[in-house]
């Protein structure tokens, strides 16, 4: 069989929420690099693939998914030795569902609305009114741990999704262990997994990087 095809970009937290998934799997992917900053999602070729121009996009043997839930659901169902990482029990599985509409909708978006001014539109600082939602996210993310995991007390792909956020969001606007430790030791449950740096830190720490040199580059023009 060949391999899965992603199409993907280390730096997007959805991409490394599906390269985690993989690598829990055991499923080898054939990775393709599509440069966002470059335009290349928005070339013929690839809106063929994916109309709605985002990555990340899996290709199983011409079966084209795109959105990064929809893929780590897929790759779960289909691959998955067992129903651990997506259970197939309503009620746990709801649980699931519901944190990565979190993750989405929550934690995601918020470094979307940190991030994109920085990236893509010239802003040269950190926005105090967009710090403080992500820090709301937070919160919010710390009363949702009731257990040692997002969505109840084994791991599921809710985590590498939150992760994958988290991780991104956590070298520009710090955690303070004090006021969020059930945050700080589910994220070092998360570090502990033998896959968990080359799927998804090395990718966090490259997109503070490009916000933290896009920041000084902005300021720089002004």
């Amino acid at each position: 069989m060949s391999k899965l095809i992603l199409y993907t970009i280390h730096v997007s937290p959805p991409c490394r929420a599906v390269e985690l998934t993989a690598k829990a799997l055991g499923i080898d992917l054939d990775q393709r690099v599509v440069n966002l900053l470059e335009g290349e999602h928005l070339k013929p070729e690839f809106l063929k693939l994916n109309p709605q121009h985002t990555v990340p996009v899996l290709d199983d043997n011409g079966t084209i998914i795109a959105e990064s839930h929809a893929i780590m659901i897929y790759l779960v169902s289909k691959y998955g030795k067992d129903d651990s990482l997506y259970p197939k029990d309503l009620v746990k599985q709801a649980k699931v569902i519901g944190a990565l509409h979190f993750e989405s909708t929550v934690l995601f978006a918020r470094a979307r609305f940190l991030f994109e001014p920085i990236i893509f539109f010239g802003c040269s600082e950190i926005l105090p009114d967009r710090a403080e939602y992500v820090e709301k996210s937070y919160q919010i993310l710390e009363n949702t741990l009731v257990n040692e995991y997002v969505a109840g007390d084994s791991l599921t792909i809710a985590d590498f999704s939150c992760i994958s956020s988290v991780s991104s969001l956590m070298g520009i606007i710090p955690i303070d262990e004090q006021k969020y430790p059930k945050i700080h030791a589910w994220i070092k449950r998360l570090k502990a997994l033998p896959y968990y740096e080359e799927a998804n830190g090395s990718g966090a720490d490259e997109v503070v990087k490009l916000v933290l040199s896009s920041k000084e580059k902005n300021a720089s023009k002004i």
